[in-house]
């Protein structure tokens, strides 16, 4: 099916923002897109008139069974290009997003199969987000917690829950990706906050709003 980007932006968002079966408002929509209650309206009609979402005027939007099949080919390519953007051009995971809001339009099905061969099939993008495979289908998470509520001393990052430039920018700031191995060494009442130890590095404190967006497992 040809969809038009704003199209495909409005799947992708409404994706987003079911986390499985809930009901998304337009008014929510339009603040996830930056845009108006009104244009959410007239794209909910056609995309309804696509049988790609299900949606009554004043009961909200969710995706058809077409609707989440074409949302999560757009989620595979940005991601793709995400992993492709970091692993293999040097870019840092708080740059590459943007780019891949363009370059998930490249809808060529075999261009995203060869680059997702060429990445070696990965299961999980930059941020620890899985990539659904060609059938649409996504790898089973492995348990995570958040770090403000980890129990283990030895932990390992499997994800970022916020992944606003400015918080990305921060961990880099800090030496905290994907698969950084560190110690918690003091929680601290008084504000939450938490002393860790990077490997190699001298231990620093961080707040409890970044510990809460930074996913751990146990090493």
């Amino acid at each position: 099916m040809n969809l038009s980007i704003a199209e495909e932006n409005h799947i992708k968002s409404i994706y987003k923002l079911q986390e499985g079966d809930a009901v998304v408002t337009t008014n929510a929509l339009a603040y996830e897109l930056d845009t108006k209650p009104a244009s959410v309206t007239d794209m909910a009609k056609k995309l309804k008139e696509k049988k790609l979402i299900e949606y009554e005027k004043y009961k909200g939007i969710t995706l058809s069974a077409d609707g989440r099949k074409a949302a999560l080919q757009i989620v595979r390519r940005h991601r793709l290009w995400e992993c492709f953007l970091v692993d293999k051009l040097s870019f840092s995971w708080e740059e590459v997003h943007e780019l891949a809001e363009e370059l998930e339009h490249v809808r060529s099905e075999k261009l995203t199969n060869r680059l997702s061969e060429f990445l070696g099939n990965p299961v999980i993008d930059p941020h620890g987000d899985p990539i659904p495979d060609a059938n649409g289908k996504l790898a089973k998470p492995r348990p995570q917690t958040s770090l403000d509520q980890a129990n283990a001393k030895r932990l390992v990052v499997t994800a970022v829950s916020d992944q606003s430039t400015a918080l990305l920018a921060f961990l880099n700031a800090k030496g905290i990706k994907l698969g950084t191995q560190l110690e918690i060494v003091a929680h601290y009442e008084y504000d939450n906050s938490i002393e860790i130890k990077v490997k190699g590095q001298p231990a620093i404190t961080i707040s409890e709003q970044v510990a809460k967006n930074i996913m751990v497992r146990p090493v």
